[in-house]
Order: C-alpha cells, then sequence, then structure tokens
C-alpha cells in the first residue's frame, strides 16, 4: 500500500509503498477514510532535531484520523468489519488511573505506552496511508449516524483540542461572559463553533488574515477584531473595562500571549493552546489577580465522544479542502505558507 512517510527529521515526507499492515492480538487495522493535516506535523518536518523527542522517524504521517473497520486481530470484541470508527489519538499506557478514566492525554507511565507521548502518526505509523494500525481496539469510537469519515476526521484534534481547552473553563461561560479566541486556523474557527454551540458567551475572534476573520465570522463570532497593538485594549472597550472572561490562544507567540495576558480579566482563564514557541512572564503583577494562566494537551476520549456528537448533529462543522493521497505533500506546503483555511483532510 501507499503512505506518506517521515524519514529523517527536518525533512519533507516521501510517498512510498509498505506493506499492509496485519493486527497482532487487541489490535485494529481500518481503512482510512480521511487523514487530516495538522500544523504540527510542520514542527515534525522542520523544526525538530534528532532526541527532542522520545520517539523519531520513520513513521506514517496523520494523527487525525477516521475510516472504516478493515481487519480485527484475535481477541477483539465488539467491533464489525465494515463499522464507521473515529481514532482517539494519544495512546497511553491503558492502565494507570488517567488512562482509565480516558485522559490517555495524561497517561502518567509513559514508559509503557505503545510510544512514550505519541501515537498513531506520532512516532507509530498514522493514517495518511490507505490503511492502519491501530494499537488497540479501546482506541476506536464509532460515528454517530449522519457523520461520515472525511468529516469526522478532523474532529479528533481540531475538534478535540479546542473542545477540551473550552470545556474546563465553562464555569466561567455564562451569558454574562466574554471568550476571545485568538488565532482563527484549523484549530481557532472550531473553537469559535464549539463555543457558541456549548455556552451562552459572547465570542470575539482575533487575528491577522481578513480571510481568518471572515472564516470566524462563518463560524458563527460575534465580533472579529485584527490583531494589532490596540487589539487588548479594544478587548476592554467591548467589556465594559474588565477584559475577557476565557481567552484561548490557538497561536501562542510571544505577541499572542502577551495579547492573552492584557486581555484577560481577573480571576479569568488564559489557555494556550498553540504551539507557536512564544513565552510569557508570570509575576505578581504580571497577569490580572487569581488569573489561570495553563496549558492543554488534546483531551480525552469521553469528550471526543462528545465531539463527535456534537459533529453528528451539525453544531461543529470544521472547514477544510480534501486532498488525495498523492497530492498530501501539498497539503502540507499550502499549509506552511498560509494557503489554506480551515483544515485540510487527506482521502486516501
Amino acid at each position: 500500500m501507499r503512505a506518506l512517510r517521515l524519514t529523517a527529521w527536518k525533512s519533507e515526507p516521501e510517498l512510498v509503498e509498505v506493506p499492509e499492515p496485519q493486527p497482532g492480538p487487541g489490535q485494529v487495522v481500518i481503512r482510512v477514510g480521511g487523514a487530516g493535516a495538522c500544523h504540527s506535523d510542520l514542527h515534525l518536518m522542520y523544526d525538530f532535531d534528532a532526541g527532542a523527542l522520545p520517539w523519531g522517524p520513520p513513521f506514517t504521517l496523520g494523527h487525525e484520523n477516521a475510516g472504516w473497520v478493515h481487519t480485527l486481530g484475535p481477541g477483539v470484541r465488539g467491533l464489525e468489519i465494515g463499522a464507521p470508527v473515529a481514532v482517539y489519538g494519544p495512546w497511553g499506557c491503558g492502565r494507570c488511573g488517567r488512562c482509565r478514566t480516558g485522559a490517555e492525554n495524561y497517561c502518567e507511565d509513559v514508559a509503557e505506552a505503545p510510544v512514550p507521548g505519541g501515537g498513531g502518526g506520532l512516532g507509530l505509523d498514522g493514517g495518511m496511508a490507505e490503511y492502519m494500525l491501530v494499537d488497540d481496539a479501546r482506541q476506536l469510537l464509532p460515528l454517530p449516524e449522519g457523520l461520515d469519515p472525511v468529516h469526522a476526521a478532523p474532529l479528533t484534534d481540531a475538534g478535540l483540542t479546542p473542545y477540551h481547552a473550552i470545556r474546563r473553563s465553562w464555569p466561567k461561560l455564562d451569558p454574562r461572559s466574554t471568550a476571545v479566541v485568538v488565532g482563527v486556523g484549523g484549530l481557532g474557527h472550531v473553537g469559535v463553533q464549539i463555543l457558541k454551540a456549548t455556552t451562552a458567551a459572547r465570542v470575539v475572534a482575533v487575528d491577522g488574515r481578513d480571510s481568518a476573520l471572515d472564516l470566524a465570522l462563518k463560524a458563527g463570532a460575534d465580533e472579529v477584531l485584527r490583531s494589532g497593538a490596540g487589539t487588548a485594549e479594544e478587548i476592554r472597550r467591548m467589556t465594559a473595562g474588565q477584559g475577557a472572561d476565557v481567552v484561548i490562544d490557538c497561536v501562542g507567540s510571544d505577541a499572542t500571549l502577551a495579547l492573552g495576558a492584557a486581555a484577560t480579566r481577573v480571576l479569568g482563564d488564559l489557555t494556550i493552546v498553540g504551539l507557536g514557541g512564544g513565552t510569557l512572564p508570570v509575576s505578581f503583577f504580571g497577569v490580572p489577580y487569581e488569573a489561570s494562566v495553563q496549558t492543554t494537551y488534546w483531551g480525552t476520549r469521553p469528550e471526543l465522544a462528545e465531539v463527535l456528537a456534537l459533529g453528528a448533529r451539525g453544531l461543529v462543522t470544521p472547514e477544510f479542502r480534501t486532498f488525495a493521497l498523492d497530492d498530501a505533500l501539498a497539503a502540507y506546503r499550502a499549509l506552511r505558507t498560509g494557503g489554506i483555511d480551515g483544515r485540510a483532510v487527506v482521502v486516501p
């Protein structure tokens, strides 16, 4: 079969022929229906040096995946051949307390995970191929009626990651609240939809690109602001001087972190989702009193089930372009140059 594989750090992936995977005990092979191209894959291609992560090339890219059950390994129960499924991305040990609650994104025994802190497409072979080996059947969630694998694939990361970040702040998002999403790309525009679908807060989207602000309005944002020197002051003006109750930073650069700290209100939440490499100095007077600053990584398996339900109901529908497997590298190149609004989904 064909697969788009990263063969070395700081290099572009290659489309090559590899053997079709065969499942071992407890494992499942899916026929891939859709695999999302994620901006974090660009970091794998261009930014990391050998030894920076506890795993490395070669492996097949694609960590947000959905498809159909193709082959069952010995001992697998509860799945039928041909059933549509989504793949939960972060694969933990399966036995620690966090994993047993479905929070494998925060596995506490990563040495016993299939690869430490990774999964399919992150150290192990992912979904940019005709077939994908899923290490354990527990990582597969049935797709709700009305949701096909192409639409489900981006929900497994571009949906789940902002959902987890927003869900933890639900108590602060009542009808009087303001939520700000900084960066309206592949994750940010889905975050806007999630805020509108699950809270009554006013949603303000911030970006420096006209196309991204148009996408934010399409996603349901109540207000859009162009990022710049006066953006934080404008957010405070819109909130009677108080600031935003919740800021979701989907960029994570020095500039956006500074914006978030300046725009967050007392007792607010600033959640860093983007991998922009920025830093935020924290001191007694550096952030508003009792403002929480946190990072998040992906989301939990039960939360993915909730995201898929939102997708099946049409409440969260990522904007995406589809690419054939032959054009997967072109999708990543377009993503790198800002040529894609929303998400790119490779359809083998």
